[in-house]
């Protein structure tokens, strides 16, 4: 496991020196990770990279390079380098459950830990969060707009680097894509793997048909033949089908074609038509060359006879949308040992926080099982589910929602507790079977790619008026 340690920004180490140099390294804060805007246009958020995030916090240790590094800086002296030396997380971490779909503003992470230790997580943790969520959001849109059919992640050659290229593909199989193309990310997550040929391996024989006999030789059982090398309905097709024949004579079962480029639409239905009259109706078209979740979207609307998607760039890139926003700010901070709320204040409302030690409490329907609203609490609040609950929107009050037949679910799980791992880690499989879940519970209001309706997040009437306390005080001020 590679030691991520000194993944951080340089401020978070000025800050832990000055927080040791003025004796306020041990006090307890408190630090929510959230965003405040949904990526790429959508209603919600896959969350992605708790698995990361505790693969990092295990890992944490300055190991002497690190230390002779900082110490070359000329910012630390020796009793600093020294307290880095023996360092180790000791706090306590909530979370939500990797896959789970969350809103803006909600805390995704809470984190209560000393100042000094709490600060150095702060740029790891957003850096983990931020692109797997991203990516996770953005496959979900894709296989959104493919409509039941196979996406598969194409992505790796077109990643900005080897670490996005791996685990953007793990985050889009959460996000629901059934594979990827990427080997070692197959091989670290256990997530299935596809591929089959390039264009370069039609190119090398002396004809296409002669290129599709060779493959299908060596793969049959797995024949899915790339037809649009030279022309894919006067001879991608017409070879494909030779060779489909050729196979089915020998026992084995063709998989289908893929079509890379051209008109898709077109191509794949008068495809479809010269396949099912050779009696090949069941075999698969995949469609590559560009994809997102509008092209596929108006393929679909055109009956395009595509089997499965195999999307690269603008998935792994997340195109039009290259970075989900992710912030952690401080919420409460100890003082004269006990933890007092704390807010940031800010000219753009959209950045004033929430303060407080909070929960959030997603609110369902008993009688259908979907979600219907989410409440930010503070933590010792608690809900009588055999009352009606009513909610208020926390900017236009007079926006009220009173629910009577629910049950409510406490989003956040401990992840550490004292220093100490305390969450049961899941495999991809888990993870991927939670998220699914995840989305079943969602209206298809929510889910749909443009214009999707908002979901409702709100704050408790106790924290909207200590939020509000605290917003007048500075006003005064």
């Amino acid at each position: 496991m590679r030691n991520l340690t000194l993944l951080t920004d340089l401020y978070q180490l000025t800050m832990m020196n000055g927080y040791f140099k003025n004796g306020v390294d041990k006090n307890t804060v408190v630090f929510d990770l959230f965003f405040r805007k949904n990526p790429c246009q959508n209603s919600y958020t896959i969350i992605a990279g708790i698995e990361q995030v505790i693969d990092y916090i295990e890992n944490i240790n300055f190991d002497e390079e690190d230390l002779t590094y900082l110490k070359s800086l000329n910012l630390f002296n020796d009793e600093f380098i020294n307290y880095l030396r023996n360092f180790k997380f000791t706090g306590t971490i909530y979370s939500v459950e990797e896959g789970s779909i969350m809103f803006p503003y909600e805390p995704i992470l809470r984190v209560k830990a000393p100042a000094i230790q709490a600060q150095l997580i702060e740029t790891a943790l957003l850096n983990i969060i931020n692109f797997q969520s991203l990516i996770a959001t953005k496959a979900s849109r894709i296989c959104t707009a493919a409509k039941g059919d196979s996406v598969f992640e194409f992505g790796l050659r077109r990643a900005q680097g080897p670490d996005a290229g791996i685990y953007g593909a793990r985050a889009a199989v959460i996000g629901g894509c059934v594979g990827t193309s990427n080997v070692l990310a197959g091989k670290k997550f256990d997530i299935p793997v596809i591929g089959t040929h390039a264009h370069s391996w039609i190119q090398t024989f002396e004809t296409e048909l002669e290129a599709f006999r060779a493959y299908a030789k060596v793969y049959p059982n797995n024949t899915l033949l790339l037809v649009d090398t030279y022309n894919v309905l006067n001879s991608g097709v017409p070879n494909a089908i030779t060779v489909f024949k050729e196979l089915r004579e020998q026992g084995y079962k063709p998989q289908g074609i893929r079509i890379d480029s051209g008109d898709i639409a077109y191509l794949s239905k008068e495809a479809r038509k010269m396949l099912d009259a050779a009696g090949f109706e069941d075999t698969t078209i995949v469609a590559s060359s560009d994809l997102d979740e509008e092209v596929i979207n108006n393929l679909k609307l055109q009956d395009a006879a595509v089997n499965a998607w195999g999307v690269g760039t603008n998935l792994i890139t997340s195109k039009g949308c290259p970075a989900l926003g992710g912030v952690y700010k401080l919420s409460a901070a100890e003082e004269n040992g006990e933890l007092v709320p704390k807010i940031k204040i800010s000219e753009n409302p959209e950045k004033i926080t929430n303060p407080g030690y909070k929960k959030v409490v997603r609110i369902y329907d008993i009688e259908n099982g979907k979600a219907q609203a989410d409440l930010i609490m503070l933590d010792d609040e608690e809900i009588n589910i055999n009352e009606p609950l009513t909610i208020f929107h926390p900017l236009y009050t007079w926006k009220k929602k009173t629910f009577r037949n629910y049950r409510i679910r406490e989003m956040l799980v401990p992840l550490y507790e004292d220093g100490t791992l305390v969450y049961k880690r899941k495999s991809m499989k888990e993870i991927c079977e939670y998220t699914k879940a995840e989305l079943d519970t969602l209206w298809p209001e929510y889910r749909r790619l443009n214009r999707p309706q908002l979901y409702k997040v709100d704050l408790s009437k106790k924290l909207w008026d200590l939020k509000n306390e605290m917003m007048g005080q500075f006003r005064e001020e």
